[in-house]
């Protein structure tokens, strides 16, 4: 009996002591802001990275001048691009660099809806694990929710994009250049899913550079609900 006395004793002290460390890990000041407010904050958190960030992306120049998300070619094309220009061919490689960031510029203006979407589906749950999770935790939760749709959205306008500017023959002459040229073994990628693939990884790319910038910046929490919700995790 004294056995079972002690055992329950130590237990409860032990319980007691786990119990605190995770009550001294919790954020303070949680007074006052109750669940729907959390993610209502992380919704807007993430409202603003597409609107300050993805739309810039949608813009002229806003894939091929921004060297974080700048699309270059694939591996296998990247020894094309040097030896055109090793035979003077520099300007070919340039122009089908540049088509295919148009070609993704054109598609990131399908994202938006896709992402209001999903970002209107985030629940207490997910807000929870979020709000204390990397920096990146809620592009993370986006990109689990979007990528698939957002692939299928980009894909076919990327692949129009190529045709409308004439990206499908520039590149199938760059190709034929180079296929042509001696000691060289032929290459032919298919463009539109890796340039698909490249402009999903620069929307959350984007994304995460505005969620990381409200994380740990204050003066990035613009509005009283950004303030008052990411503080729980400072």
């Amino acid at each position: 009996m004294k056995r079972t006395l002690l055992c329950l004793l130590v237990f409860q002290l032990v319980a007691c002591t786990e119990l605190q460390q995770v009550v001294n890990q919790l954020p303070q000041g949680t007074t006052g802001i109750g669940n729907a407010e959390i993610a209502q904050g992380l919704r807007e958190a993430l409202n603003m990275g597409i609107e300050k960030q993805v739309n810039k992306l949608a813009n002229e120049n806003g894939f091929f001048r921004n060297e974080l998300v700048k699309i270059l070619l694939p591996e296998e094309l990247q020894k094309v691009d040097k030896t055109l220009r090793d035979v003077g061919l520099g300007s070919l490689a340039d122009e089908g660099l540049k088509i295919i960031n148009r070609a993704a510029e054109d598609a990131v203006g399908e994202a938006t809806p896709i992402f209001v979407d999903a970002v209107k589906g985030i629940t207490f749950n997910d807000a929870k694990q979020i709000l204390l999770g990397a920096d990146n935790a809620a592009t993370q939760y986006l990109e689990r929710s979007t990528k698939t749709q957002l692939y299928g959205k980009f894909n076919p306008i990327i692949k129009n994009s190529f045709q409308k500017v004439g990206a499908d023959k520039i590149w199938s002459n760059i190709i034929t250049k180079y296929n042509n040229l001696p000691l060289t073994n032929d290459v032919n990628p298919d463009l539109t899913d890796y340039t698909t693939n490249e402009a999903l990884e620069g929307v959350y790319t984007m994304i995460a550079l505005e969620e990381k910038e409200i994380r740990t910046k204050v003066s990035s929490r613009t509005t009283d609900l950004l303030k008052r919700v990411f503080s729980l995790q400072d």
